[in-house]
């Protein structure tokens, strides 16, 4: 068995259980079949064939690249404590991906055989890809499948490089206690983001989405993932170069468009924190049915170097040059539409303005 040794968190950090998370029902295992195939997933690719007969079918999306490839080595130590907790009650699937957008398919294929949950185990960017796979031609994955009788849940192991989302819900960056909470089994619903983009498929987030300068810099900080939470400080530097804030224009939950001068960044969380621990949209609440927009404008160089901190422990509103609001869709367009201001949600990049976002209310379940 796994000694609480292996699960020394990859980034310690403590806080209490928020008050919006309900925990209201167990999972429960209905299933109407005695098997099902997953096709796709680890073994180099192999259909791995499970048994449903009265037990919880837990699926894990392994990203095995995730922190430099760090998360497999915790995986592999992680795993026996797995088995050995939930192996009388549950059937442990693990399914490697081996490649961007493989957790997507993965987990539509394991939802629509019915799977209890979907664990993602990895970093923000497999939980993104994993959130992405519980929806297809802008419906629940779910909802496709007539025999169904509950709704698989998400869940999530933390073994990546930011584990920003793990934040928001007062968890330690601790696998071993992860394990404990997926043992529960207890189940909370929350919200998801939605971006739309004219003639493009519907793209979901269940962090934070991003425009301009943060955006940017989370591209650059994708490259540098070998150097651990370093690569956002790299990412930011490599951003600031050649960096111009940008004039923009804002349309909130249907209404007028109003103009935003000299924007530096632009932040819709469905979550806090991003960046690897910066709680830049603080009253964010993943299940009250909105979305906050946190706004930057005319920010220097120099303002991050002094005011860095306060992004950081989430008390930014009250610096100039700082609004937020709680909106249930915006859509966002820059004036001069040069196509070149960053787009990105959960730290994937998704390409340019112009773009929408708005809140699916209560779109999944997850354990917590």
């Amino acid at each position: 068995m796994l000694r609480s040794t292996c699960c020394i968190p990859l980034c310690p950090f403590t806080a209490k259980q928020p008050s919006f998370l309900r925990t209201n029902q167990r999972i429960t295992s209905d299933l109407s079949s005695d098997r099902f195939t997953l096709r796709g997933g680890g073994g180099g690719g192999a259909s791995a064939v499970v048994s449903s007969s009265g037990l919880r079918d837990l699926v894990f999306v392994v990203n095995p690249q995730g922190a430099n490839g760090r998360t497999a080595k915790e995986w592999k130590k992680l795993l026996p404590y797995l088995r050995s907790s939930l192996g009388k009650d549950c059937n442990v699937i693990e399914l490697l991906t081996l490649g961007p957008s493989h957790a997507i398919d993965i987990t539509r294929e394991a939802i629509r055989d019915g799977a209890d949950a979907v664990i993602a185990v990895g970093g923000d960017g497999t939980l993104h890809e994993v959130v992405n796979g519980f929806f297809w031609e802008g419906k629940p994955v779910g909802n496709l499948n007539s025999e169904a009788s509950h709704l698989t849940a998400l869940g999530l192991i933390p073994l990546g490089t930011g584990s920003d989302f793990a934040r928001t819900f007062g968890w330690n960056n601790d696998p071993c206690e992860a394990v404990e909470r997926i043992a529960k089994g207890m189940r909370s619903r929350v919200d998801v983001g939605v971006i739309d983009k004219e003639g493009k498929d519907l793209h979901y987030f269940i962090n934070v989405a991003d425009v301009h300068l943060s955006a940017k810099a989370g591209f650059y900080a994708s490259k540098y993932k070998k150097f651990g939470n370093l690569c956002y400080v790299i990412g930011a530097l490599q951003a600031f170069m050649g960096h111009h804030n940008r004039d923009m224009r804002i349309r909130v939950n249907g209404g007028e468009w109003e103009i935003y001068p000299q924007v530096t960044a632009l932040c819709v969380g469905n979550a806090k924190y991003f960046g690897g621990g910066m709680k830049i949209t603080p009253n964010a609440v993943p299940g009250n049915g909105n979305l906050e927009v946190v706004v930057l404008q005319d920010f220097k160089w120099y303002d991050f170097v002094f005011k860095l901190h306060k992004l950081y422990n989430g008390t930014h509103l009250s610096v100039n040059n700082v609004t937020s609001r709680s909106v249930q869709s915006i859509e966002v367009e820059e004036i001069s539409d040069s196509g070149s201001i960053y787009v990105q949600s959960d730290g994937e990049h998704l390409g340019f303005l112009p773009r929408k976002f708005q809140v699916l209310p209560g779109a999944i379940d997850i354990i917590s």
